[in-house]
C-alpha cells in the first residue's frame, strides 16, 4: 500500500495533475492520524514495592505503586485502549480497581479481589487491558484489597476526544487534588488487632493533600503541595477523596469554585465557597486566580454529623501567586463546620447532570425491579474477641462473606458452592428505620448471596440507613455502572409520596453516592452491563464488616451482550 501511495505521489509530480490526488493522500492522512489519536494505546507498569516514607517526623515502610505516594496518574484519552500491567514485590497479595470505569463486558479488569479476581500474588503479574468508551473526565485507581489503599492509590484523568472541546469555559492548566489518611502506625498492623479485638482500628492521625499533611501538623512544614497560578488565569482542579472513612469538605481562602463535573460525568456549573466530597468520588472545580495576589491555603476538614469523637485537626496545601515569596503567612479558608449537615444537604441539591443533546441525561422512565436495602450495624457472637461479640454492619440484615474464589470465575465457569443468587430485595421485615437507636437483637446473617438481574432490566434502589446502634451516612459504590441519583431524604423513605418528588429529568449521575445520615437515596440504572459487579460501602471500615453485596447480571442474547472470556494472565485462585 505504502509503495503504491509513493509511486501515486511520483507519478503524478511527474503528469502535474497532482492537486486533486495530493488532496486524497492529504484526507487520508489526516483520517489515519485521527484515528491513530482517537483509538491510542496507552501503556504503564505497575511495580508494587514497600518503601520507607516519613510523614509527621516519622518514617515507616507502605505498599507504594513505582515507589511513589501517591502512585503515578494515569492519562488517557476517550476511546483509547490502557493497558496497565502490575508486577507485585510487596509482601501482601495485591489487585487494583479502576474506580469508576465501568469496563463494558469486561469485568476481569475491574479488580476488586475475590469479585472479579484473586488477587495478583507476590512475584507475579497481572496486564489489566481495557477500553476507555463513552467515558471522560476524572476517576481514579486504587487498590481493592485489605486496607492497601491507604497508600497504594492515584488519578485517572481521561481527556475528550481529540478535537471536542470541555463543555464550559477551556481553563489555562489544570491539576490533581488527591486527598487521603496517614497513619502514624502500620495500618495493616492496626487492622488485624482491631479484628482480634472485634473493634475498629483507631482513626487516622492525619489527612493529606496530594500524599502531604500540611504545616498544620508536626515536622510537616516541606511536606506540604503548593500550587503556583498566575494572576487572571482559570484553573481546573481534579478533586478526588482517596480517604478510607473520611467525607471531607473542601475550599480555598478568597476563591470561590465553579463544579463542572462529578465522578466524571458533567455538571450544570454552580459556584459555591466549598464542596464535600465522599470517599470514593471525584470532583472538577475551575478557580480563577483573581484574588489580590498572595498565598491562599486550601483546605480540608471532616464531615461528621454523628456524636462520635473525631479528629478535628485540618490538611492544608498552599495556592501561591507566581512572584509572592514563601515568608508571606497564608489565608485560611471558611470551611463548613464538621457537623454541618444544613451544608452538605445543600450542596448536595445543586448537583445536577448537563442533560445537554451532547451529554444526555439517559434516566430510566420505567422501572422493572424495585429494590429497597437496608444499611444496618450489628453485633455478633466472637469467642477469640475482647468481649465475646464483635461490631459487624449489613444489608438486608445480611452481612457479606467474602468466597475464597473470585465470584466472577465461579460465574463464568458455572463452579458450583460459591455464592448463591437470593439476596432478597427488600429487609426480613419493615420497622421504624429511623426512630430511637435499636441496641437490642442485633445480630445479622452471614453469606455469599447475590441479587440476580436479567439483561436490560432498569432497576430502582433505594438505600435507606437505620438506627441499628446508630444512624451514619455512608458512600455507596457501584462497580461496572453509572447511575442517577433521582430522589434523597431525611428520615424513613416512603414508597407512596416520595417517588412523586423524584427528580427523573436532570438528576446528578455518579458512580459513588452519600446515603445522609438517619436518611434514605434513591437511584436508577439498567443493567447493560453482564458480569458480576461489587456494590459496598466506600467506608473501609463498614466493608470489612460486611456492609457489600453484588449484582450478578445476566448475559443479553447475543455474543456483543455477553461476558468477554477471561485473559489467559488472570490470577489464579
Amino acid at each position: 500500500m505504502k509503495s503504491r501511495r509513493s509511486q501515486g505521489w511520483i507519478d503524478c509530480q511527474m503528469a502535474m495533475h497532482c492537486s486533486q490526488f495530493r488532496g486524497l493522500v492529504l484526507f487520508w492522512l489526516v483520517a489515519l492520524l485521527s484515528f491513530s489519536a482517537e483509538a491510542a494505546v496507552k501503556k504503564y507498569q505497575f511495580n508494587i514495592a514497600v518503601r520507607n516514607v516519613s510523614r509527621l517526623c516519622h518514617a515507616k515502610p507502605i505498599v507504594t505503586v513505582n515507589g511513589r505516594f501517591p502512585g503515578p496518574t494515569i492519562y488517557a484519552r476517550e476511546g483509547d485502549r490502557v493497558l496497565v500491567n502490575v508486577t507485585n514485590n510487596a509482601q501482601y497479595n495485591i489487585s487494583i480497581h479502576w474506580h469508576g470505569l465501568k469496563q463494558q463486558r469486561n469485568g476481569w479488569v475491574d479488580g476488586p479481589a475475590y469479585i472479579t479476581q484473586c488477587p495478583v500474588k507476590t512475584g507475579h503479574s497481572y496486564s489489566y487491558d481495557f477500553n476507555v468508551t463513552g467515558q471522560r473526565g476524572t476517576l481514579w485507581w486504587h487498590a481493592h484489597i485489605l486496607w492497601l489503599r491507604a497508600t497504594a492509590y492515584g488519578a485517572i484523568v481521561i481527556m475528550p476526544k481529540q478535537g471536542t472541546p470541555f463543555p464550559f469555559p477551556q481553563p489555562d492548566i489544570e491539576t490533581n487534588i488527591i486527598l487521603g489518611e496517614w497513619w502514624h502506625a502500620d495500618i495493616e498492623q492496626l487492622v488485624t488487632q482491631a479484628n482480634k479485638l472485634g473493634l475498629p482500628p483507631p482513626p487516622s492521625d492525619a489527612h493529606t493533600i496530594n500524599g502531604k499533611p500540611g504545616p498544620l501538623f508536626p515536622c510537616s512544614e516541606k511536606y506540604t503541595f503548593a500550587m503556583e497560578v498566575e494572576a487572571g488565569k482559570t484553573y481546573l482542579l481534579r478533586i478526588v477523596n482517596a480517604a478510607l472513612n473520611d467525607e471531607l469538605f473542601f475550599a480555598i481562602a478568597g476563591h470561590n469554585m465553579t463544579v463542572v463535573e462529578i465522578d466524571a460525568v458533567y455538571t450544570k456549573p454552580f459556584t459555591t465557597q466549598a464542596i464535600l466530597i465522599a470517599p470514593g468520588q471525584t470532583t472538577n472545580v475551575l478557580v480563577k486566580a483573581d484574588q489580590i495576589p498572595g498565598r491562599y491555603f486550601m483546605a480540608a476538614r471532616l464531615f461528621m454529623d454523628i456524636p462520635l469523637a473525631v479528629d478535628k485537626k485540618t490538611v492544608t496545601a498552599i495556592l501561591q501567586y507566581k512572584g509572592i515569596p514563601n515568608t508571606v503567612m497564608p489565608k485560611l479558608p471558611q470551611l463548613p463546620a464538621s457537623n454541618d449537615t444544613k451544608f452538605a444537604l445543600s450542596y448536595n441539591k445543586k448537583l445536577r447532570s448537563l442533560n445537554t443533546p451532547t451529554y444526555p441525561a439517559n434516566v430510566p422512565q420505567k422501572v422493572d425491579r424495585h429494590l429497597f436495602y437496608t444499611i444496618g450495624m450489628g453485633v455478633n457472637p466472637c469467642p477469640t474477641c475482647q468481649n465475646g461479640t464483635q461490631l459487624t454492619a449489613s444489608l438486608n440484615n445480611i452481612t457479606f462473606v467474602m468466597p475464597k474464589v473470585a465470584l466472577l470465575q465461579a460465574h463464568y465457569f458455572n463452579i458450583s458452592g460459591v455464592f448463591r443468587t437470593d439476596f432478597p430485595d427488600r429487609p426480613p421485615q419493615p420497622f421504624n428505620y429511623t426512630g430511637a437507636p435499636l441496641t437490642a437483637n442485633l445480630g445479622t446473617s452471614h453469606g455469599t448471596r447475590l441479587s440476580k438481574l436479567a439483561f436490560n432490566t432498569t432497576v430502582e434502589l433505594v438505600l435507606q440507613d437505620t438506627n441499628l446502634l446508630s444512624v451514619e451516612s455512608h458512600p455507596f459504590h457501584l462497580h461496572g455502572y453509572n447511575f442517577f441519583v433521582v430522589g434523597t431524604g431525611i428520615g424513613n423513605f416512603d414508597p407512596a409520596k416520595d417517588p412523586a418528588k423524584f427528580n427523573l429529568v436532570d438528576p446528578p449521575e455518579r458512580n459513588t453516592v452519600g446515603v445522609p445520615t438517619g436518611g434514605w437515596t434513591a437511584i436508577r440504572f439498567r443493567a447493560d452491563n453482564p458480569g458480576v459487579w461489587f456494590m459496598h460501602c466506600h467506608l473501609e471500615l463498614h466493608t470489612m464488616w460486611g456492609l457489600k453485596m453484588a449484582f450478578m447480571v445476566e448475559n443479553g442474547k447475543s455474543s456483543e451482550q455477553s461476558i468477554l472470556p477471561p485473559p489467559k494472565d488472570l490470577p489464579p485462585c
